[in-house]
């Protein structure tokens, strides 16, 4: 079964979603972002996609007393991203109580470095973000759109020992309007081995149920869940 992973992203230490990756759509849903990752853990959620959106616009971590607090009074597995571009970030978020790593912009401007990262602290804990966007790879909080196929991207590292994938189609992100069901089959076709976590465009059980019934590993849902278009009890069914 698929596994559902709330997502919580944070601008100035605020719940926020933004539309497309565009800063300027932001909508604050809830001030205190504990309040929220224990609300998911008390319906059984086990994961927790956490983001820190500054982070990622000024390329080095700046939400970490938020993810130290998640990380100490829950028992949430977070993966933590954005804005990690040097290990010094990685270690810092990692000590803050991360328990996996999502890393896009260091993967396409420091190969070498995102690759020693994947070596020295295992594939376990190392998550690649493939976002993209018109199936370019997509960095620096979406705000830079490469050459680069998103399909080759991944192909390159997987042959280098990555094992998680999150794919983000930027074009759905925050549209309520259906995932890239497409890409992600694709992609599981393409990758079998890989654990593919697809993000961006759901709107309801709906969209998860399509992406369950490709083989899809897990999904990060963040809007329809605070649009209440996906129920805590809903949740709390699938968790």
């Amino acid at each position: 079964m698929i596994e559902i992973i709330p997502a919580i992203d944070l601008i100035d230490g605020k719940c926020v979603r933004l539309t497309k990756g565009d800063y300027a759509s932001k909508k604050v849903y809830n001030e205190d972002p504990l309040e929220v990752a224990k609300a998911f853990e008390d319906v059984g959620i086990k994961r927790l996609h956490l983001v820190d959106l500054d982070g990622a616009k000024v390329k080095h971590v700046v939400n970490l007393p938020v993810l130290e607090k998640i990380a100490s009074r829950t028992n949430l597995i977070i993966d933590f991203g954005g804005g990690i571009q040097a290990e010094e970030d990685l270690k810092r978020a990692i000590d803050a109580g991360a328990h996996m790593i999502t890393c896009g912009s260091i993967a396409v401007k420091n190969r070498e470095m995102f690759e020693n990262w994947v070596m020295e602290y295992g594939p376990d804990k190392i998550i690649l973000a493939a976002d993209t966007r018109d199936r370019k790879v997509a960095i620096s909080g979406w705000l830079e759109t490469s050459e680069i196929p998103v399909m080759d991207f991944i192909d390159s590292y997987t042959k280098k020992g990555v094992e998680y994938i999150l794919c983000t189609d930027i074009s759905k992100d925050g549209m309520l309007e259906g995932t890239s069901l497409d890409l992600y089959s694709e992609i599981q076709q393409e990758f079998p081995a890989l654990k593919l976590i697809a993000s961006g465009g759901v709107a309801d059980m709906g969209d998860i149920e399509q992406l369950d019934e490709k083989g899809i590993f897990a999904v990060v849902v963040g809007k329809a869940i605070y649009e209440r278009r996906i129920t805590m009890e809903e949740l709390a069914k699938r968790s």
